[in-house]
């Protein structure tokens, strides 16, 4: 699935139309994604509504707060974690509560992700034993992307720009929680004229498509070995970041989706393929 931040520019996080809140879960099926990763945001309750309709697995994520004063990626976990007072641990957890008992009753929501790339990241075995504890029905990405933990369903690995599989954990889930950022400015479509960024960039769709492509093909063959799941960044553009599968604006899709579809399907069922 892709990494959904949720923003357009008529209203920043507020969706200017419930059809603007359907549009952007109607073009990720499109695309041949079965998940979408609503990422450090609680969407309306129409929103997950949509989802449970149109039939897409989501996984949500906790709004990310605090400081982030060590992340390490490419292993376990050997520093001190961040250190918050206990107001503020009452508040997440507060927070956090309800959060999930307010999105409890919607079946797209597979998994919770209580920690994003270390950002306010405390007393992640505690926490993530009490997410579980709170709600036993859904998995439990504890920390995506990094300063892992053997705790929880999941190991979220993230990769810019290409998929790579550099841990594994064969008691948990091991998924790509980010990867991709293919970018594409489109003159008459950008939030700011200059300094657009991706993590890499290209000129047409034709190219970006081809780039996608491959990384999926990357993608197929870590999926024998290991993923059990993928993020790429991400729906669309979001104000100075261009690597979207449509504009900020909706108004242009960036790539073939009819080839990231077939390519999508694929990744999806490549275990199938002998």
């Amino acid at each position: 699935g892709p990494l959904d931040q949720g923003w357009w520019p008529e209203g920043l996080y507020t969706a200017p139309t419930d059809e603007a809140l359907k549009y952007d879960i109607v073009k990720t099926k499109e695309l041949g994604f079965n998940m979408i990763r609503k990422h450090v945001k609680v969407e309306p309750e129409r929103w997950y509504t949509h989802c449970d309709q149109l039939g897409i697995l989501v996984w949500q994520d906790m709004p990310s707060g605090d400081d982030q004063p060590i992340w390490q990626d490419k292993k376990y976990f050997e520093g001190t974690e961040l250190q918050r007072t206990p107001k503020s641990q009452e508040i997440y957890k507060k927070e956090w509560k309800e959060i999930m008992d307010h999105l409890y009753s919607y079946p797209s929501i597979v998994v919770w992700v209580p920690f994003n790339e270390a950002w306010g990241q405390f007393k992640t075995v505690e926490i993530t034993e009490w997410t579980k504890n709170h709600d036993p029905s859904r998995l439990i990405n504890s920390s995506s992307g990094g300063n892992h933990f053997q705790t929880g369903d999941i190991l979220d690995l993230h990769k810019y720009p290409a998929p790579e599989l550099y841990l594994y954990d064969a008691r948990r889930v091991t998924v790509l929680g980010e990867y991709g950022g293919i970018g594409l400015p489109l003159e008459g479509h950008l939030w700011r004229a200059n300094d657009n960024w991706g993590y890499v960039k290209f000129k047409n769709e034709a190219e970006v498509t081809a780039e996608y492509v491959k990384y999926a093909q990357i993608l197929k063959n870590l999926v024998k070995t290991g993923f059990s799941a993928a993020v790429y960044t991400q729906t669309t553009d979001v104000e100075g970041e261009v690597n979207g599968f449509m504009t900020y604006d909706r108004k242009v899709d960036k790539m073939d989706f009819k080839a990231v579809n077939k390519i999508n399907t694929e990744v999806i069922n490549a275990l199938n393929q002998k």
